[in-house]
C-alpha cells in the first residue's frame, strides 16, 4: 500500500503502547530507503529481521521505497516512493512533468543532474512527514542505514538506527580506484550524501551494527562516541541454506557474490587469480551471482585472459536456485577488499560448502580462523587467492572439513533469531532511555 492511500480501517485503532518491559510486544516503525533483496544487503537485513522479529510477537511494519523488499511471514509493507530515477531499464531518467508531487522530487531530480545521489535525504524527508501523521503508531522507529536529515528531531517514538558500515569506507576505495582527476570529481560529488550521514550519526542515541570492525569504523570515520555503537551480528537463514546432498557437486565450480566493477568487492582479484588457477586446474571456473559489466575493469581482464567461457554471470535468480547454485560448488569465495559483515559468506557456510575469504574488514569475525572454518588471504592478493583455491580444489578431505566447521559456526553464532532477539533488546533500551 502506498502512505498516499493507507486505509483507515488498516490502522484503526492503534494498540496500547508497549510499555518496554521485557515480553511486551512493540509496534516497530522499519525504514528502509533501497530494499532489492537480490543486490546488496539491505533489502536482506530487512526481509529476515522483520520476519524473525514478527515471529517474537512484535508487530513489525515495514515503510520503504524503490526497489520495494520482499517480505516473509505477513509483514506489512508501506510504500514511499521516490522517483525510482536508478530504475533499470532507463538509469537517470528524467521524470516526465506530471510525475513531480511536492518539492522533495525536485529535490531528488536536482541532485541527481548534478550528479549526487538523493535518495537517503530524500527518503528521510518523506519518511519523517510520514511518521509525524502517524503519531502514536509506533513504540520504536528502526532506521536501516538512511541517515538522513529527516530523521533528526522528534519522530513521535525513540530511533534506532543500524549502521552496516560507514559508507565513507566505499568512498575511499572508489577514490583510490579512480583513473583521472575526472572520474575522482565525480566520485566525490556522488558520495556527497556521506557529510550528511557524518552529522546525522553523531547525534544519533543508539546505533546497531553487525559487527565488532564495522563498530571500530563508525567510530572513526562518522566520529559517533563508542557507548552509543552496539553490535548485533547478523546471519543465514540456516533452514534456506543449509546442505543437500541430492545437489551434485560440479567439478572446479567456484561460486561468489559480487558486482562486477565495485572495486570494495574484489572481483578483478578473483578474476586474475581464476587465469593463474586455471594453469594448473585448467577445469576451474567461476559463477558469479550479480550484474555483467559490459566494459571496465572487469570485462577487460577476462577478455585479456581469454577467460570468456569461465566466468558466467547469474542475476534474478530465486532463493532456492541461489542455494542449489552454492550447494552445487565446490569453493565458495568471498574476495572483497572490505566487509561490514558479509551475508555471502555466511550463507556459504551455512550450506557446508568451503569457504575461500579475504581478512578484509569484518570477514574473519564471520569466517573463522584460517584452517578451521575457512582459508583466510590478504585483501587484494590474486597470488594468494589462487593458492588457496588450488589447495581446496586439489583436497577433497579439507573441503569437507572446512565446510562441516563452516556450518557449525553459523549455527552457534549467526542466525537471523538471535539477531532479532539482540535488536529488541536495543529497542527496550531505547525506549529505556527516552523515558528518562
Amino acid at each position: 500500500m502506498t502512505a498516499e492511500a493507507i486505509d483507515t480501517g488498516s490502522h484503526a485503532g492503534p494498540a496500547p503502547a508497549a510499555d518496554g518491559g521485557d515480553g511486551a510486544p512493540l509496534r516497530i516503525a522499519l525504514l528502509t530507503y533501497k530494499g532489492n533483496p537480490f543486490c546488496g544487503g539491505q533489502g536482506v537485513y530487512v526481509r529476515h529481521l522483520s520476519r524473525e522479529l514478527a515471529l517474537l510477537g512484535h508487530r513489525v511494519e515495514v515503510i520503504g521505497a524503490q526497489p520495494y523488499p520482499v517480505l516473509d511471514g505477513g509483514v506489512p509493507l508501506t510504500e514511499l516512493p521516490s522517483l525510482d530515477l536508478y530504475r533499470q531499464p532507463d538509469p537517470f531518467r528524467t521524470p516526465a512533468r506530471d510525475e513531480y508531487r511536492d518539492w522533495i522530487d525536485a529535490l531528488e531530480v536536482g541532485t541527481m543532474w548534478t550528479g549526487g545521489f538523493p535518495e537517503p535525504l530524500t527518503f528521510s524527508l518523506r519518511a519523517r512527514r510520514h511518521l509525524r501523521a502517524r503519531r502514536g503508531e509506533f513504540d520504536v522507529i528502526h532506521d536501516n542505514q538512511t541517515l538522513g536529515y529527516g530523521l533528526l528531531g522528534d519522530l513521535g517514538a525513540p530511533l534506532v538506527t543500524t549502521v552496516h558500515h560507514p559508507i565513507t569506507v566505499d568512498r575511499a576505495l572508489d577514490l583510490a580506484a579512480a583513473a583521472d582527476w575526472k572520474r575522482r570529481a565525480s566520485v566525490r560529488r556522488w558520495y556527497g550524501f556521506t557529510r550528511m550521514q557524518k552529522r546525522v550519526a553523531r547525534r544519533l542515541p543508539s546505533v546497531l551494527t553487525v559487527s565488532g570492525s564495522s563498530r571500530q569504523e563508525i567510530v572513526d570515520h562518522l566520529g559517533v562516541r563508542g557507548e552509543r555503537v552496539h553490535v548485533v551480528p547478523i546471519g543465514a537463514d540456516t533452514g534456506l541454506f543449509a546442505p543437500d546432498p541430492a545437489v551434485p557437486e560440479v567439478p572446479g565450480r567456484i561460486v561468489t557474490t559480487s558486482s562486477a566493477d565495485v572495486p570494495l568487492k574484489g572481483l578483478v582479484h578473483l578474476v586474475e587469480a581464476l587465469a593463474k588457477l586455471r594453469t594448473e586446474h585448467p577445469g576451474a571456473h567461476l559463477v558469479v551471482v550479480g550484474k555483467r559489466a559490459e566494459d571496465g575493469p572487469v570485462a577487460r581482464l577476462i577478455e585479456r585472459y581469454g577467460l570468456g567461457g569461465a566466468v558466467e554471470f547469474v542475476k534474478g535468480i530465486s532463493d532456492s536456485e541461489l542455494v542449489d547454485l552454492v550447494r552445487s560448488a565446490q569453493i565458495a569465495c568471498v574476495p572483497s577488499l572490505y566487509e561490514g559483515f558479509s551475508l555471502p559468506a555466511a550463507e556459504a557456510m551455512a550450506t557446508g560448502t568451503p569457504l575461500v575469504a579475504t581478512t578484509g574488514g569484518a570477514i574473519p569475525e564471520v569466517a573463522g580462523a584460517d584452517g578451521e572454518s575457512c582459508l583466510a588471504v590478504p585483501p587484494g592478493d590474486a597470488g594468494a587467492l589462487a593458492g588457496a583455491l588450488g589447495r581446496l580444489l586439489a583436497d577433497p578431505e579439507l573441503r569437507a572439513r572446512l565446510g562441516t566447521a563452516g556450518r557449525r559456526r553459523v549455527l552457534e553464532r549467526f542466525t537471523w533469531a538471535k539477531a532479532a532477539q539482540g535488536t529488541v533488546e536495543l529497542y527496550r533500551a531505547a525506549l529505556a532511555g527516552a523515558r528518562r
